[in-house]
């Protein structure tokens, strides 16, 4: 005998409106884990380990072009693994951006930060292992640079000011999450999203490593403070509330295009 109620979908509404495959929470909130996972271990790790590999003289370095590149491939290849079973966030400010722009329900929201930043924790939890087993003082010296951190003033590379830094990571995150909501609004654009969201985030990182370091992701910004030292952990509200407010309004802006949209095609 019917009850008269709709059952519980286990899934979220970027996989309904896609007709996708539906998983189970637990499936969904570990493909989080292990995409932030790979975006703070292959991003952080290649800042790290390699962008200056050993001395800043050396020439096998690979630079900004080089760390830009690792987050963006990281976060095409993390989306491409498991983007189908979670919706591939990995970024607490594209989940919210997501859930304000009517893609996702709140109700999923708590549920997939805390998976991001366990997965960024995770990740430069294992860093900074490997880095103790590096020659001389390896994790110290590490440490004392600010652990791949984001920053402003003295701890950003490029010495940009609290103002300047703060517009950069509102503005680039309101790109990142503004294109992200487009591209995966189209159907035939499936494919090739991932390639499209890769790029993007290598491009944000071109744009403002030596401003701040680039985040534009709460969760990688947490991971690397762990470690980073005491100005690390002070800026860190920082890049906490810039990607959200940026995060917000393109969802906001998303989401009354697509009622404005919606309206003249009824008209």
């Amino acid at each position: 005998m019917s009850t008269g109620k709709r059952p519980v979908s286990r899934s979220t509404a970027e996989q309904r409106g896609q007709k996708a495959q539906t998983y189970p929470a637990t499936s969904r909130l570990l493909a989080e884990v292990f995409g932030t996972f790979l975006l703070v271990f292959g991003g952080v790790g290649t800042a790290l380990y390699a962008s200056a590999f050993p001395t800043s003289a050396n020439t096998l370095g690979v630079g900004f072009v080089g760390v830009a590149l690792a987050f963006g491939l990281t976060v095409m290849a993390g989306i491409y693994a498991v983007g189908h079973i979670s919706g591939g966030h990995f970024n607490p400010a594209v989940t919210v951006g997501l859930a304000i722009a009517g893609r996702t329900e709140w109700r999923h929201v708590p549920g997939y930060v805390v998976a991001q930043i366990v997965g960024g924790a995770v990740a430069s939890s294992a860093l900074a292992v490997i880095a103790a087993g590096g020659p001389g003082n390896y994790f110290a010296a590490a440490r004392d640079s600010g652990f791949a951190s984001n920053g402003f003033g003295d701890a950003s590379p490029g010495g940009f000011g609290l103002g300047a830094v703060f517009l950069t990571e509102v503005i680039l995150t309101g790109v990142f999450v503004a294109l992200i909501l487009s591209i995966t609004a189209k159907p035939e654009y499936k494919a090739v999203a991932p390639l499209g969201i890769g790029l993007t985030l290598t491009l944000i990182h071109l744009i403002s490593i030596p401003i701040s370091n680039t985040s534009v992701n709460p969760a990688r910004s947490i991971a690397a403070a762990l470690y980073g030292g005491p100005t690390a952990l002070s800026q860190l509200w920082v890049f906490l509330v810039a990607p959200l407010v940026g995060a917000a309004i393109a969802g906001i802006l998303h989401r009354q295009l697509s009622r404005t949209r919606a309206l003249a095609l009824t008209d």
